[in-house]
């Protein structure tokens, strides 16, 4: 018969093990519990709020300080913390590049680091997105069974949430992606759908917005049979922003150009409507041409746009004369209306800088000068005509190479009196 002492240390060890299946079994309900917050899509604050309890008061940790990353400051953040007296500082992440797996730490250099005795690294495909330190342990416990259980409740804290933060870049991405759906459906629009081919003069163009939206901007207006004006612009910027600039600015350009017959009088009220609007911090290279039939001139203005090209009978000339960018200055500082007399067939080349930002496989840029041989090579072409030829050249040029850039190109083609197109 067992005597009375060993009696009572097989009841001590029944009633120790009692207390050990309870208090696994509240650490599982307590797993439960946060299993099912994440499942109804408990908050980040929320979660982490549950571990710092659950650490505390079901496994009786003394020392916690849990890391995660920031990705708004690409850095480290400490949510959830116990026992940490002192301000975490964030240079303390300069450390956890070198825990790769579950290790013990009192030997660091870092004097925060020295409180604690394991730090338990999270990875998720491949990657760190949490670091938890673990300290406070006395001599007694059961300190393997405790960072497992740890591991396991960190590893699923810190999964749920790096998955409400894709989630959230996912939405982010997706809401993006329709913005700039809806910008570019904006911007086509406002894109003249036909232009005018007459006997006198012909208009033709290639627009090709980088991923469906850029800042290119053409139009032109018929004055009467005998005058055309047309123009193209580059607007700075992206997205809805930069459409909803070109849609006030194409409307402006509307109303504005109907008032004025001086194209230098025309720039000034449209430089000061940009500015305006965008109070400096944005502004719009601009070109902006008037052709007049009865005296075979062509004025223009240049707002600090690439230089349209002008071949006429033969000859180059590069149309440079105008002023600065629009909608930097509340009134532009010097403007200057340049004019050119026609004769015999002429056709101007007018881009945006995203075509001389083709490049090659060789890695060699579409300069000007092969731009400025190939106008004088074909200016004799219809606009049409020269557009398609420009096409099958740039491909030819840029060879399996992609479009790094909105690019834009408005051709037009004049025929002189003597010299109409039949």
């Amino acid at each position: 018969m067992p005597g009375f002492s060993e009696l009572r240390k097989g009841l001590s060890s029944l009633e120790a093990l009692e207390r050990e299946l309870n208090l696994k079994q509240l650490q599982i309900n307590r797993l439960l519990n946060i299993t099912q917050a994440i499942n109804n899509n408990v908050s980040a604050e929320g979660l982490f709020n549950m571990y710092k309890s659950f650490l505390s008061w079901e496994i009786g940790v003394r020392k916690m300080a849990l890391f995660v990353k920031d990705e708004e400051n690409d850095d480290w953040a400490c949510p959830a913390s116990i026992g940490i007296e002192e301000e975490v500082q964030p240079e303390v992440s300069r450390y956890f590049h070198k825990y790769t797996r579950l290790v013990n730490v009192d030997r660091e250099e870092d004097v925060f680091i020295r409180q604690f005795d394991v730090v338990i690294p999270v990875r998720h495909k491949d990657k760190s997105i949490a670091y938890v330190f673990i300290g406070g342990f006395s001599e007694d416990e059961d300190m393997y069974n405790k960072v497992q259980f740890i591991t396991t409740i960190t590893n699923i804290i810190a999964v749920a949430i790096e998955n409400k933060r894709l989630f959230k870049r996912q939405l982010e991405q997706e809401r993006l992606k329709r913005e700039m759906e809806l910008a570019g459906e904006m911007q086509r629009m406002l894109i003249p759908k036909t232009l005018p081919h007459t006997s006198c003069y012909q208009l033709d163009s290639i627009y090709k917005p980088h991923y469906g939206v850029g800042g290119d901007y053409f139009d032109f207006i018929e004055i009467d049979e005998n005058r055309i004006i047309f123009c193209i612009g580059d607007i700075s910027g992206k997205g809805v922003a930069a459409a909803l600039l070109m849609a006030n600015f194409q409307a402006n350009f509307h109303t504005l150009i109907k008032k004025q017959a001086d194209l230098g009088d025309f720039i000034h009220d449209l430089n000061q409507s940009v500015n305006l609007i965008t109070k400096g911090e944005r502004f719009i290279t601009f070109f902006i041409a008037a052709y007049d039939r009865h005296n075979q001139e062509l004025t223009y203005v240049n707002a600090g746009h690439n230089p349209p090209v002008l071949v006429n009978d033969g000859q180059l000339q590069l149309l440079d004369r105008g002023c600065t960018i629009l909608g930097s200055f509340p009134k532009l500082p010097e403007l200057e209306v340049g004019k050119v007399h026609l004769h015999g067939e002429a056709i101007v080349l007018t881009f945006t800088d995203g075509l001389t930002d083709l490049q090659n496989e060789a890695g060699d840029y579409l300069n000007e000068e092969q731009l400025y041989a190939f106008v004088q090579e074909h200016y004799q072409l219809t606009a049409t005509h020269f557009n398609k030829q420009l096409m099958a050249h740039l491909e030819q040029f840029k060879g399996d190479e992609t479009y790094p850039d909105d690019f834009t190109v408005l051709t037009c083609k004049i025929f002189t009196p003597g010299h109409q197109q039949g």
